[in-house]
C-alpha cells in the first residue's frame, strides 16, 4: 500500500473513532491514553459549542440527555462546513431531518431548537439594511414600509419562547405561536410576539410584488380579509403596529420616490 494511502486511511479510521468511540476502533499503533485525549477534547469542545448555541435545549435535556444527542449527531451527521459559527445550522437541520424522536421525548424540541438558533443567525448576519431610496420618517399609511432584511417573521405549533424547565406543554395550543425576531440597528436581537393581523401585516409588507403596496392599502386588504364592520378600526390600529415595528427597527422606512 502506498504511503499516501496508509496515511488516508488512518484518517479516517482516526475521524471515525473520534465520532463514534464505542464501535469504531482507534487506528492501530497508537496508545490509548494518548487517543483518550482527543476524544474527550474534541467531544467536549464541540459539546459546549453548541450548548452556547442552544441552552434551553440543553438544560431540557439535562447533560447526560445532551451528551447523547451531541455524540448521536456526531454519528449520524456529516457536516458540510468547516466553520465553527455554521455548526449550529447543520445541527438544526440534524434535528429537523435526520434524528428520530424517542417515544417518550417532548414533541416540541426540534421547534425549540430552530427558535433558538435563529437569535446566532440574526446575530452573525453580515447583512446590514439598505437605506438608500428609504425615508427613515416618512409616513406609513400613504408611503410604502420597508421591512428590515435583518427582521423574521415566523410560526411555530408550541409557544417556544415561553418553554423552559419550569414550563413544559404536552398539549398543543390551538393556535401558533408567531413570533417576529429582528437585529436593531445597535446590533442587538429581539423578539417580539405579534398576533394574526400582524403576521400578516409583515407577509403583505414582504411580499416581493410590484408596485410596493402602502401601508393603508395592506391594512385595507386585511379589513376585506376578516370582513371586519369597520376598516377605519383595523387602518388606526395597524398605523399603531406600524409605529412599534419601525421603533424597533422591523420597519426600516418607506420607500421613496427614487425606489
Amino acid at each position: 500500500m502506498a504511503e499516501g494511502e496508509r496515511l488516508r486511511r488512518a484518517q479516517f479510521e482516526f475521524a471515525a473513532h473520534i465520532r463514534d468511540p464505542e464501535h469504531a476502533p482507534a487506528p492501530a499503533g497508537i496508545e490509548d491514553r494518548r487517543m483518550a485525549i482527543y476524544r474527550e477534547l474534541f467531544f467536549n469542545n464541540v459539546r459546549d459549542l453548541l450548548g452556547r448555541s442552544f441552552p434551553v435545549l440543553r438544560e431540557l435535556l439535562g447533560e447526560q440527555g445532551w451528551d447523547a444527542m451531541v455524540r448521536d449527531w456526531l454519528i449520524r451527521h456529516r457536516a458540510q462546513t468547516p466553520l465553527f459559527l455554521e455548526l449550529p445550522q447543520e445541527f438544526l437541520r440534524y434535528l429537523l431531518e435526520e434524528r428520530e424522536p424517542a417515544a417518550n421525548e417532548a414533541p416540541f424540541l426540534a421547534e425549540l431548537a430552530h427558535y433558538e438558533w435563529v437569535e446566532l443567525a440574526l446575530s452573525i448576519d453580515e447583512r446590514e439594511p439598505e437605506l438608500h431610496g428609504v425615508e427613515p420618517q416618512g409616513d406609513l399609511l400613504a408611503g410604502c414600509p420597508v421591512l428590515s432584511p435583518l427582521a423574521w417573521s415566523l410560526a411555530y405549533a408550541w409557544p417556544v419562547h415561553r418553554i423552559g424547565p419550569d414550563f413544559r406543554p404536552t398539549v398543543l395550543p390551538a393556535e401558533p405561536t408567531r413570533l417576529v425576531v429582528y437585529r436593531d440597528r445597535r446590533d442587538r436581537v429581539g423578539f417580539l410576539e405579534v398576533n394574526q393581523v400582524t403576521a400578516r401585516l409583515l407577509e403583505l409588507l414582504g411580499a416581493e410584488t410590484l408596485p410596493r403596496p402602502t401601508g393603508r392599502e395592506c391594512l385595507l386588504r386585511i379589513a376585506t380579509e376578516l370582513s371586519h364592520p369597520n376598516p377605519a378600526a383595523v387602518v388606526a390600529g395597524g398605523a399603531e403596529i406600524l409605529a412599534e415595528l419601525r421603533a424597533r427597527d422591523v420597519v426600516i422606512g418607506v420607500a421613496g420616490e427614487s425606489d
